[in-house]
């Protein structure tokens, strides 16, 4: 007896893409440590942190921001932003195992960085690994819950991986974060959704 393969009507909407980090976020205390400086910035007037300039390179399209963002790496100038921003260059240059080993050396330094969680997900939902895919999308929403982009995500994710209940209700959740206009792809892909489920 054979079985019936039948056809999964979902249009392809486009995933969103990476999240880069665009400002320092080195200041922010660990968990459990108090800011005894809290209020106090330091200003640099002489020039931009090595962070700072490899962000300024990166914003512009220039080649010499992954050197840079490696040498903020090893200087410890914002060492898990630099890892994320490093491994969004990796990714797109299509070096898919470092652009991950930059993403986990980013969360090594700090397992609460949400712009490398989502970064990790999108890495891991291009090379078709859903359940990784699923499970970082997770934590980036428990991280960033107004993210809506990450919701977007993982409900393609959980429809690829037809877990269609699930899917509707995170796109659902989506839906309730965008504006009114950003809303037409999200409601033709829940109904297909929706019906498949019938």
């Amino acid at each position: 007896m054979m079985g019936k393969v039948i056809q999964f009507p979902i249009p392809n909407p486009e995933k969103f893409g990476f999240k880069p980090v665009r400002k320092k976020k080195s200041e922010r205390p660990r968990h459990g440590q108090l800011n005894l400086f809290a209020g106090g910035k330091v200003v640099n007037l002489n020039r931009l942190s090595v962070f700072e300039e490899a962000l300024l390179l990166d914003e512009q399209g220039d080649s010499r921001a992954a050197n840079q963002y490696a040498k903020a790496i090893k200087e410890g100038d914002a060492v898990a932003d630099a890892y994320c921003n490093l491994g969004i260059l990796e990714s797109e240059r299509k070096n898919h195992s470092k652009a991950i080993d930059c993403f986990t050396k980013s969360l090594r330094e700090d397992p609460r960085h949400f712009e490398s969680h989502y970064n990790l997900a999108n890495v891991y939902a291009e090379l078709g690994n859903l359940p990784l895919a699923k499970v970082h999308y997770q934590i980036s929403i428990e991280i960033e819950p107004s993210f809506p982009n990450g919701y977007f995500n993982l409900g393609l994710t959980l429809a690829m991986n037809r877990e269609l209940e699930e899917a509707i209700q995170t796109l659902t959740r989506y839906r309730s974060l965008v504006t009114h206009e950003e809303c037409n792809q999200v409601d033709e892909l829940i109904a297909s959704l929706s019906r498949s489920l019938r």
